[in-house]
């Protein structure tokens, strides 16, 4: 990550947030389209504030599938799914916070095996380069 980057995520009192990588587009419908549950295979003991890093591996047919399912339950009033070749990837897009971990879900957007209850979810004003990695991590 360049310096620079890393300084502005300091400044805003983010650089020592755990990161998760999402693929996208449903990094995007976490910040964009209400998704409040990012499915998992493995569970997770974290709770609390995180950065989002939208990963850099997206196929057509991936987008389509997704994007369809994203667009049938995404929040009213809500954009549906930029383009492929619009979507942010390979760096980090957003912060949210995750409540709790579980395997069961009222929401449209769980499809388990377990789930990671979102909440706050925003975007940054811009793409901060960095490569991504399996589970959380960090900056440093």
């Amino acid at each position: 990550m360049n310096p620079l980057d890393l300084a502005e995520l300091d400044a805003a009192g983010l650089a020592d947030l755990p990161v998760l990588s999402i693929r996208q587009p449903w990094a995007w419908a976490i910040l964009h389209a209400g998704k409040d549950v990012e499915n998992r295979t493995r569970r997770s003991n974290y709770r609390g504030r995180f950065l989002i890093h939208a990963a850099m591996g997206c196929t057509f047919e991936e987008w389509y599938l997704a994007a369809d399912s994203i667009n049938r339950h995404r929040k009213a009033g809500c954009e549906p799914v930029p383009v492929l070749s619009r979507l942010l990837r390979g760096g980090i897009v957003g912060v949210a916070t995750q409540v709790m971990c579980g395997n069961r879900f009222d929401s449209v957007w769980f499809s388990g095996p377990f789930g990671y209850a979102l909440t706050d979810a925003r975007p940054l004003p811009r793409l901060y380069p960095r490569k991504g990695r399996l589970g959380f991590f960090h900056l440093r």
